[in-house]
């Protein structure tokens, strides 16, 4: 008997957990296939990322930072209110669970959630975090907008059952069978399956929704900073961080380190302890202040929009919102100064339509700010910003430092999902194994033998580096690059910007 804390109402849940009798895994063996290369690559890649950080001091040092760009953060507590469906593929037909899944948000509220990816499982206990569309599966999804408009008109957003079940031509509709058939129309735009519900009550429901079904656009994030890295030399304001939240309005928690006398304030320059939508907050460092990083946070309580994405870096399957309790929100910014030299910040964020990662950089310093990655050098001049995107392999772990002047390092690791699974299978019908090199772990380096140059200007010589792995899965070829001075002052490569 399927259970509701065990994970997801996909195929690939019920091929390896235990099935009745009467329902042959035989039809779904072969997703197994691409499974296996997953969990392969993952392990490979967990552990040169292991010797990659524990390798350098520099990098062991680095904060574990995975890119959530802010909103709600929740824990996966299992489906909960559920009927079945029959997906029917290659002339066969398995039936799976299809319903409303219940998530708890850290620091308080519940999030009720559909699932995307009908083939891929979800982990018990998986941590989620929201997430735009353009870093998950719903990126370059033509019909992503219909399924919002299915979360907005169907339960648990519509809780007439009486009058849903009058619209889809049913004679009544029961939590479960409205959760299911909800679940069968989402499935029938995020994976192009063919899915159908096996109470007729249901299935009409679903075809209901399928047909009447337009586009919607993607809403706003519950809570984001725009700029969420910002530098500049101390005795000044660095920033603007602005805020965009739903929220009637947030609260503001300053930097840790009250020692150092940095604060968090407004446009005006007074101290701000909380703000609303649109505030401009900049972090105030006293001249004099030793060169350093400070971060700050803001919170609210409000309620997350349907339609938001959520992610689990635990390669558990995306799921979409379709109702909140008032919850708890959060996000956070970090500025970095100095007196001199190059004075950069980083931010990172999923691109599913370039398929990898962008690393944003800027330069509020004197000095040219260089790093490599992928083997070629990226040099930011002093008052620049760009946008270098990382490109990745589907489902390949990533995990790099970078290090830099004034004891500077950004950490950032995750794994890359943009696709659903059945969208990955080949058209022959076998399970594609990632097989080509990838950039899966890295970290900052001070010394040692140099396979790759990084730089910096003459005036100031560069701390910064990276050791990029590349994992080829089934023969672990491993490239590492480190860093060395380049009194020359290294050419720039050409960046992806966004």
């Amino acid at each position: 008997m399927f259970s509701a804390l065990s994970g997801c109402p996909s195929v690939k849940a019920f091929v390896t957990s235990s099935l009745p009798s009467s329902l042959s895994p035989t039809l779904w063996s072969r997703r197994r296939g691409r499974g296996a290369a997953r969990l392969a690559a993952v392990a490979v890649a967990s552990g040169l990322a292991v010797a990659g950080v524990t390798g350098t001091a520099t990098a062991a040092m680095a904060a574990d930072t995975p890119q959530h760009q802010g909103g709600a953060s929740a824990t996966l507590s299992g489906l909960k209110t559920y009927g079945q469906a029959v997906i029917r593929e290659d002339g066969g037909s398995q039936k799976i669970p299809a319903g409303l899944f219940e998530m708890a948000v850290d620091n308080g509220g519940t999030l009720q959630t559909y699932c995307v990816d009908i083939h891929n499982p979800t982990q018990k206990d998986a941590k989620y975090q929201e997430t735009p569309w353009s870093g998950t599966s719903l990126n370059g999804n033509a019909r992503a907008g219909k399924i919002r408009w299915i979360l907005q008109h169907s339960y648990p957003r519509v809780n007439n059952l009486a009058e849903l079940a009058r619209k889809a031509g049913a004679d009544s509709l029961t939590e479960e069978t409205a959760a299911a058939g909800t679940q069968v129309a989402i499935w029938r735009f995020s994976d192009k399956a063919k899915v159908e519900a096996v109470d007729p009550r249901a299935e009409k429901l679903a075809d209901y929704l399928q047909r009447s079904a337009r586009n919607s656009a993607e809403p706003k994030a519950s809570l984001t900073l725009e700029s969420s890295a910002v530098s500049g030399h101390a005795g000044k304001r660095l920033g603007p961080v602005t805020v965009r939240t739903d929220a009637e309005s947030v609260t503001v928690t300053p930097p840790a380190d009250s020692a150092s006398g940095v604060k968090v304030v407004g446009k005006d320059g007074k101290q701000v302890k909380s703000a609303g939508d649109g505030s401009r907050l900049y972090f105030d460092v006293p001249k004099g202040t030793p060169d350093g990083t400070a971060s700050l946070e803001v919170q609210a309580s409000t309620t997350v929009p349907v339609g938001r994405a959520f992610t689990s870096e635990t390669r558990s399957q995306t799921q979409i919102l379709a109702g909140s309790s008032e919850s708890t929100v959060s996000a956070a910014a970090t500025a970095h100064w100095a007196a001199k030299g190059a004075i950069p910040a980083l931010s990172a964020e999923k691109n599913c339509a370039k398929s990898g990662v962008d690393i944003t950089a800027s330069n509020k310093g004197d000095a040219a700010f260089t790093f490599s990655l992928m083997g070629f050098k990226h040099t930011i001049k002093a008052g620049e910003a760009r946008t270098v995107t990382i490109p990745l392999q589907e489902d390949q772990p990533y995990d790099f430092t970078i290090v830099g002047p004034g004891g500077f390092e950004k950490r950032f690791k995750g794994v890359l999902d943009c696709k659903t699974e059945g969208s990955a299978v080949a058209v022959g019908g076998k399970a594609q194994p990632v097989s080509e090199p990838s950039p899966a772990s890295a970290g900052g380096t001070s010394d040692g033998d140099d396979l790759a140059e990084t730089g910096g200007s003459n005036a100031t010589p560069l701390i910064a580096g990276i050791a990029i792995a590349l994992v080829v899965v089934g023969a672990g070829a491993v490239f590492l690059l480190r860093k060395k001075k380049d009194p020359a002052g290294p050419a720039e490569a050409s960046s992806s910007e966004e």
